[in-house]
Formats: C-alpha cells, structure tokens, sequence
C-alpha cells in the first residue's frame, strides 16, 4: 500500500510541476529522486502533454501512473513551492502519509497576485518595451491601455477554454487596429512602438526558454514540441497583426509610424526594468527574487549595449547577453535555492528580437520581399545566437553537476 501512496504522490508534484510551466528535465528527476528516496526505482516519460510515470511494487508487480497535461500557464511560484518541497522529502524521507499532507499544505500556500495586479503586469510590460523600442511617453501610455486589453481578452477566452492560437490571433489583431487608430487621430506618435510593446506579453518567452533547456538535458522530443509551438504562437501574432494592417488600411488608409526614437542609456534601462517587473508579475514571481530577475533584464541590456558599443556587430552582442543572462541565472539559482527558470525567463525578454520579428512582418505584408528574407534572416540569426549562449552556459552547469556527482 505505501509504494501505490508513494508513487501517487510523486506522480501528483510532477503533474503539479508541469502545470505551472516547469522544464522537463525537472519534472522527470523530480520523480525519480523521490520514488528513489523511498527505495522505488522508476522510469519516468514527460513531454508537454502527457506524464507516465511506472515503478515496481515489493511484491514484484508493475504499477503504473499516467496523468494527461493540457494547457497551462507560467506560474513560477508554484515551480519554486513544489521544487523546494521535492528536495525536503528527499532528504527527510517523511511518512508516506506525511508526504501527501505536506502536498496538500503546498496547494494551499500558493501565492497569486490579484486581477489588478495582474492587469498592472501587462500595462507596464506593455508601456516599458514599448519605450525600450523607441517610443515616446504617450505611446508607451496607449502600449499600456492595450497591454491591459490583452490581459482582458486573455482572461475572458480562459474562460471559454480556448485554444491558445486562436486567442493570440484575437488579441494581436484587436491591439493593432486599436494601436493604428491612436495613430491615426494623432494619439501616438509611433503605432509600431505601442504594437510591438504589447506583442512583447504574447511573446512565448517561456516556452522559448524551457524548450532550450529541455534540448540541453537530451528531451529532445519535449524541446522539438515546444520550438513548434513557439513558432504557431509566432506564426499567430503575425497573423493578427497583418489582419489588423489590412483592415487599418482599408478602413483609413495605409498606417504610417515615426522612426524609433534613439534613446540614451539609462533610458533604455529604466525601460527595461519597468517592462521586466511587468513580466515578473505576469509570470508570478513573488517577493525579493522578482526583483533580482527584473535585475537580471536590466544587467542583459546593459551587457548587449557594451558589446554592440565596442564591437559594432549587434549578434555578438545577443550572444555575450545571453551568456551573462544566462550565468546570472545560474548563479542566483544557486544562492537562493530557487529553479534558474525564474530568473532566466525575464533576464532574457529584453533580447527577444520583438522588433525585428515585427518589421519582418511588416515587410512581407508591403510585399518587399528582398528586405522580408534580409529582415527574416537577421531575427532567425538573433534567435539562434541567444539560443546558443544559453545552451553554453546550461551545458557547462549540467556537465560540472555530472562531474561532482561522478566524484
């Protein structure tokens, strides 16, 4: 009776992992390292919507647990809370009974921020980048208000239980045709700054980030299904977004934007750092270590700006922040006791090329396409040298950690 208690509880914290957006690398060795805690050897199999999770009993019987995953959010407090609880039973081994009440009390004390806090994460997601991609104060000010729309339009199609493409459709197209018509009565100076600003919190940056990470730990099937999804999400903002262009322009003529204002450094920065809090709320990241992640956005920035400063060459910029992004993540990870994803998963949103991904966009519906191919071939290049900076530093930890184990 105790392995099929065991076995269910450890499959119930796994589920309750994947739900809230954990790797699944994490998902997997959280599992085993309890079921191994409790003298149970396991194979465990985890992609993105389905979790099997198999042992065999003291009387020599297999039993096997299999839980569906469906859709689900980014809430990274829960990954944190269900993480520090996994490695407290490993190295107290409680009562089986014990284990599924300490489960119970985890459920009950997670922490999630209030409808307006939530909507105040996507205003000043929305209202920071939109500044940091060369708006102005009254387009960062619109950015906001339709920041805060998306976050209505999300929480109401939750709510019908739709699926996810068809919800970033919805909302890249309401926010475009909003943004060019504040450009067209002259409320914004720059629509393109309030669009890509507030694409920026539809940006499937956690997705991006846990399919890297799931290819570094050998997931290669977990990371494949999520680089597809980042690419349908992809895919989906540009669709709404070239609906909207299409429908602004018969409506009232071809939207017209300003140039991006080239701002100063501690612009830039202080941009950032309201744009990353956004997403810290939005992410559910509580207490002191929202902060720091905020902080490891700003570090990021600064970082690209010194490199593309002394070097000229924007890519060896986004790889040497990445790195940094990265490292920090790492570093904090091990300082506070608490998952890297966290801090890495808004330490890098500054560097998701939002802009170029836009303008790529922008191109092929104006139907150049020399600068569609020249535009698509910068933002994939940006991607990938992000990607591989992250790759080098998770690969590095990964190896010293088999290293010391090994020892």
């Amino acid at each position: 009776m105790d392995d099929h208690i065991i076995l269910e509880f450890a499959t119930k914290l796994g589920y309750r992992l994947a739900m809230s957006g954990a790797e699944t690398f994490r998902v997997e060795e959280s599992i085993s390292l309890i079921l191994k805690a409790y003298g149970l050897k396991a194979e465990v199999f985890a992609i993105p919507n389905c979790l099997i999770v198999s042992t065999e009993a003291a009387d020599g019987h297999p039993i096997t647990r299999m839980r569906r995953i469906g859709y689900h959010g980014n809430d990274l407090d829960a990954v944190e809370r269900y993480s520090n609880l996994s490695r407290r039973i490993c190295s107290e081994k409680p009562d089986p009974k014990t284990a599924v009440q300490w489960l119970t009390e985890t459920d009950c004390s997670r922490r999630h921020y209030s409808r307006i806090i939530y909507l105040l994460g996507n205003f000043l997601g929305a209202a920071g980048f939109a500044i940091f991609f060369g708006g102005c104060l009254r387009d960062s000010l619109c950015a906001g208000i339709c920041g805060i729309l998306v976050g209505l339009i999300s929480t109401f199609m939750d709510d019908l239980e739709s699926n996810r493409f068809f919800r970033t459709i919805i909302s890249a197209f309401t926010i475009a045709l909003i943004a060019y018509g504040f450009g067209k009565v002259g409320i914004c100076d720059n629509a393109d700054a309030v669009i890509i600003g507030t694409l920026m919190i539809q940006v499937p940056g956690l997705l991006f980030t846990n399919a890297m990470r799931d290819i570094i730990y050998g997931d290669t099937n977990s990371g494949i299904n999520r680089i597809v999804q980042v690419f349908l999400i992809a895919g989906a903002l540009a669709l709404g977004t070239a609906a909207a262009w299409q429908t602004a322009s018969t409506l009232w003529g071809t939207p017209v934007s300003l140039s991006p204002m080239d701002h100063g450094f501690w612009i830039q920065e202080f941009s950032c750092l309201v744009g990353c809090i956004g997403f810290m709320i939005l992410f559910n990241i509580h207490g002191f270590g929202g902060v720091l992640c905020a902080l490891g956005g700003v570090l990021a920035w600064a970082v690209y700006l010194l490199v593309f400063h002394l070097s000229g060459n924007d890519l060896a910029g986004y790889f040497f922040a990445a790195v940094v992004s990265s490292a920090y993540s790492e570093i904090m990870a091990r300082i506070r006791k608490y998952p890297a994803i966290s801090y890495l998963v808004v330490s890098i949103f500054p560097l998701i090329p939002g802009a170029s991904i836009y303008y790529t966009m922008t191109e092929a519906i104006q139907g150049d396409m020399n600068a569609f191919a020249d535009k698509g071939t910068h933002t994939v290049a940006i991607a990938a040298f992000i990607a591989v900076g992250i790759l080098l530093i998770s690969t590095s930890v990964r190896l010293m950690r088999v290293w010391k184990r090994n020892r």
